[in-house]
């Protein structure tokens, strides 16, 4: 059968990248007519059946069209490293087979490469059955005795149960919604399907936006389409450099892949590539085809050199570090092996169960109070500013609230009065703030700190690494050290063996082409390697720190206290009428909800970012939940239950039941100062904040009375946010 010629554009949208390399014979000529100064580096004409080797396929860029209502759309073109966070819209448009799914979307073991699908229909099936409208999660494409299945995961009660579902089987299947936040490169890499436009909307500016410039309108809060533009990374047959072509070259081919050799090509091996090779690969000299266009310092030797010489692949130990301050963060990568000092700095805690994480059983946990607290609770102390307490454990203590007695957390800890201490039990709901006091004065090695004390952990620099001509670290007032993570590295060298560093694999475009086997020695690990501190950007950090930010709630409130409030204490609006009863009957468990409101953090088990192919090696990362910003699962958001199993009706009618929203602490502190010196009149009483509509009513909690001292309302107690 005589195949067709199709367009550079068609064979780009249909080939599947896992077929490539691919051989390509042009059929039509095509002579650039413009300067040959613009082709910064790239092939600029191709003879009638010249015959081209296809690498790769990569996105350069996107086009955004912006869904404008009423008015005509706006289209602008935005870089894969555009600082942002993106939301995807499912696709409402259904898939007709298992197997379009799979020619469709990336399948991987790597959890960003786990798409999610519903299907309106019971799918039975030889394992059991998935019922209509539950989700299932596709990990991996298997072929056992000539037919391929897709192993399909669903998740019922906290246990995950495995189901073959064959390539062949048909119905309608439909994306589900997606509550995780994406970088753009992300969303190419990853969420990209195949013959489809991608949807996303905005969720969260990063601080390096404001640096970008961009057409795409600051206000803009609507959809966005995604559309890529392909780049081709091809070697022709006596050429020795890699050669870039846009897939939208006006040029017709023909794919001869069957009937050529492939091998009389070059060989060029990215980083990847190298990394993906057995152990047995290993050393071997390399020229280098396509250097980096970007490198530290430390690693300039790979743009300068020619040949090189890489001994070595494997998964290298790093601690993830952020600069404590408030604005620019910067984000470090940091060798085990850095050869600085670090003194301990003070630790921040915001609630009265970050203080129950913390402690450890090596040292006692002394902090300060920065915030006051006051508690309703008879038998539970209050906090005021100032006070210092030695943390011991979490324990539960009856106490008095109005006329019943409740049994509630409390943590238990020494206060300390002079030069006596006093026994007393904090409530676990405190929303107060505690500054850590160090009494170490010692300086530790990276390595030390890391065996010694729990992450996250706060330090400051005390002597700069004297080993490299500009230590990053030695500028930063503070670190935050927090967490430890394994990536890929290569260890590569000059061919005198002058310099040797550990170069990381992600974060490294860079081309070899395979000369020789290497006979000198094998380096590894060592005093002979070098390794460097990395600086990484916003959006490689939020991808490292994925699976790693659990969603925090705010700590539940007191229940509610039935008594008469003395002249001073801030007086409540008169009780709003009744909703009317729902028709549907309410859950059993509606009544108690408000009081066992209790928070709950959800940390994903994977870790992965974009790597490579694994190696033996085994990696692990260490997964430890922190309070800090960064991207995380969005809640409230779906209107459809089919973005995750089936759940049972929920009491959401229910007039007890209250949804809270996480405030930033300064934005609560300054609503309960403008309500403290506001009059109160008539049913309602609503103050709107930051495009937040806030409501008192009778349904919260009493107001504290006010501080004699002139200090702010205690946080925690007052306030509720519908």
């Amino acid at each position: 059968m005589k195949r067709m010629a199709m367009t550079l554009d068609e064979f780009t949208r249909s080939v599947d990248a896992k077929s490539l390399p691919r051989v390509l014979q042009m059929q039509s000529g095509y002579y650039f007519q413009g300067s040959v100064y613009e082709l910064y580096g790239r092939e600029g004409s191709f003879s009638c059946g010249e015959l081209l080797k296809i690498i790769g396929i990569s996105v350069t860029r996107l086009i955004v069209e912006l869904q404008s209502e009423g008015s005509k759309s706006i289209t602008v073109d935005l870089s894969l490293d555009y600082p942002g966070l993106f939301r995807i819209v499912a696709d409402k448009r259904p898939y007709t087979s298992i197997q379009e799914i799979v020619d469709s979307v990336r399948i991987s073991p790597v959890c960003l490469g786990q798409p999610e699908f519903y299907c309106p229909e019971k799918l039975q099936l030889p394992e059991g059955t998935i019922q209509a409208e539950e989700s299932f999660r596709l990990t991996a494409i298997r072929t056992e005795h000539g037919d391929s299945h897709v192993d399909c995961e669903v998740t019922r009660k906290d246990s995950k149960h495995i189901f073959a579902v064959k390539l062949s089987h048909t119905g309608e299947f439909y994306e589900c919604a997606d509550d995780q936040f994406y970088t753009l490169g992300e969303l190419v890499e990853w969420k990209m399907p195949k013959g489809r436009k991608r949807t996303v909307t905005w969720a969260k500016s990063l601080p390096s936006k404001e640096k970008c410039e961009s057409e795409l309108p600051e206000d803009y809060s609507g959809e966005l389409v995604l559309t890529p533009v392909y780049e081709l990374q091809t070697v022709s047959k006596f050429g020795k450099n890699v050669v870039f072509i846009p897939s939208t070259l006006d040029v017709e081919v023909l794919d001869v892949t069957e009937e050529c050799d492939g091998a009389c090509f070059m060989q060029p091996l990215s980083f990847r590539d190298v990394f993906a090779k057995p152990s047995e690969f290993f050393p071997f000299k390399a020229e280098v085809i396509e250097p980096p266009s970007q490198v530290q310092e430390e690693l300039g030797f790979l743009k300068s050199s020619k040949q090189v010489i890489v001994h070595s692949a494997y998964q290298a130990k790093r601690i993830l570090a952020s600069e404590i301050r408030s604005e620019a963060q910067r984000r470090f990568l940091i060798p085990v092996s850095y050869n600085g000092r670090f003194k301990r700095g003070p630790r921040t805690f915001a609630t009265a169960y970050d203080l129950e994480v913390a402690k450890s059983n090596k040292e006692q946990l002394h902090v300060v109070a920065t915030r006051a607290f006051e508690t309703h609770y008879e038998g539970l102390s209050s906090v005021l500013v100032g006070d210092q307490y030695l943390v011991h454990k979490m324990e539960t203590s009856e106490v008095i609230y109005g006329d019943k007695r409740k049994t509630v957390e409390a943590l238990a800890c020494e206060k300390m009065v002079g030069k006596k201490y006093e026994a007393v039990l904090i409530p676990m709901c405190l929303d107060g703030g505690f500054v850590e006091v160090v009494h170490d004065k010692k300086q530790y090695m990276l390595s030390d700190l890391c065996h010694r004390f729990a992450l996250p952990f706060n330090v400051k620099v005390s002597m700069r690494d004297l080993s490299v001509k500009e230590d990053l670290l030695a500028g930063a007032a503070g670190l935050q050290l927090e967490e430890e993570i394994t990536d890929p590295y290569l260890i590569v060298s000059t061919l005198d063996l002058a310099q040797c560093w550990e170069v990381p694999v992600n974060r490294t475009n860079m081309a070899l082409q395979l000369l020789e086997w290497w006979n000198g020695p094998k380096l590894t690990q060592g005093e002979a390697v070098r390794s460097a501190v990395e600086e990484i950007g916003e959006d490689c950090y939020f991808t490292l720190r994925r699976y790693v930010n659990a969603s925090v709630l705010p700590p539940p409130r007191p229940p509610k206290r039935h008594q008469k409030h003395s002249e001073d204490t801030v007086k409540l609006p008169p009780p709003r009428p009744k909703k009317p009863d729902p028709p549907s009957p309410k859950s059993p468990h509606a009544a108690n909800k408000a009081e066992q409101a209790v928070p709950t953090s959800t940390t994903s088990s994977c870790a992965e970012q974009n790597t490579p192919p694994p190696r033996n090696e085994t990696s692990k990362t260490s997964l430890v939940t922190v309070t800090d910003s960064g991207p995380q699962k969005a809640t409230g958001e779906e209107n459809s239950p089919r973005h995750k199993t089936i759940k049972q009706d929920d009491d959401d009618d229910d007039d007890d039941t209250k949804d809270y929203e996480h405030i930033d602490e300064d934005e609560l502190a300054s609503i309960r100062r403008k309500l403290n010196d506001q009059s109160i009149h008539g049913g309602e009483s609503h103050l709107c904040m930051s495009g937040r509509h806030i409501s008192v009513d009778d349904g919260s909690p009493p107001q504290a009375e006010p501080r004699q001292d002139g200090a702010a309302l205690p946080p925690g107690e007052g306030l509720p946010v519908p």
